[in-house]
């Protein structure tokens, strides 16, 4: 018996987004980023009153993308990026999933109890409170409703500030990637993972963490590193509007590239 008796669109390809602030989308949101775009869209992960947007709702994708009140994030960019190359008949769709301040290991579905509170301002056992104490399976959840409407092609990651310096951050991503994986039934093959370097700008706090980032793909074959070389910023940890539409765009081109298209980042 054939479990998949929705309709799946193969021409809706969704991107599964993770991480902490630079993710969730620090940027200031302005008035080029308001304008929808055709064909891309954000499946709602929260109710967002304020927003007019209901949890596991497909929308159209104007940050902001992650939160009620997060900001302009990479993910607006890249699947805006992605909408313009593709075919006019592939949509686009991004479930975004991000806290800021936090730890990998709160991603990871055995251990995440361990780094639910590693802040103990409310400013962050709000958020993660909000993904019902647990955001690897939420994330987890959403992804496996928006499967009923599209195909997963790739998974995209920007996290390391809390994790500067660890090593054992390589292996910790690739325990979350392989269990995203299995949790979906999904093949590295044709669901890679894009890992964006950190705030790499003179000042930068956590700059020295993208040599660690770098070696991704040594343990991960499917990964590719997205670079943020010449992203500005707006302070030590943070990216500003400019550098999240520039690192978004990037990590699209990758996509694109490993799609087999063609393309050349002019990075306007």
């Amino acid at each position: 018996m054939n479990a998949n008796l929705y309709t799946q669109n193969p021409d809706f390809y969704i991107f599964l987004c993770f991480g902490q602030s630079n993710m969730e989308g620090q940027g200031t949101i302005e008035p080029q980023d308001l304008t929808p775009v055709s064909r891309f869209k954000v499946f709602q992960a929260l109710d967002c009153p304020n927003l007019g947007r209901t949890k596991g709702k497909w929308v159209a994708a104007v940050p902001p993308t992650c939160q009620c009140f997060s900001r302009l994030s990479p993910a607006d960019y890249f699947g805006r990026t992605m909408v313009e190359e593709l075919p006019d008949s592939i949509e686009i769709g991004i479930i975004n999933v991000a806290i800021g301040g936090c730890d990998i290991r709160l991603f990871d579905k055995d251990m995440y109890q361990d780094y639910d509170s590693t802040y103990q301002e409310s400013w962050f056992t709000d958020k993660v409170a909000a993904y019902e104490g647990n955001p690897y399976q939420y994330l987890v959840d959403l992804a496996r409703m928006a499967q009923k409407d599209g195909v997963i092609k790739g998974i995209l990651l920007h996290q390391g500030e809390t994790n500067t310096g660890q090593n054992q951050w390589l292996s910790y991503v690739k325990k979350i990637y392989n269990d995203m994986l299995t949790d979906l039934s999904l093949n590295a093959e044709s669901v890679p993972l894009l890992a964006g370097e950190l705030l790499s700008a003179e000042g930068s706090c956590c700059s020295a963490m993208n040599p660690i980032i770098n070696r991704l793909p040594d343990i991960i074959p499917t990964a590719h590193v997205i670079s943020s070389l010449g992203c500005p910023g707006q302070d030590q940890a943070h990216f500003n509007s400019e550098g999240y539409r520039i690192l978004g765009k990037r990590y699209a081109m990758q996509m694109l590239s490993l799609m087999g298209y063609d393309v050349v980042n002019d990075e306007k």
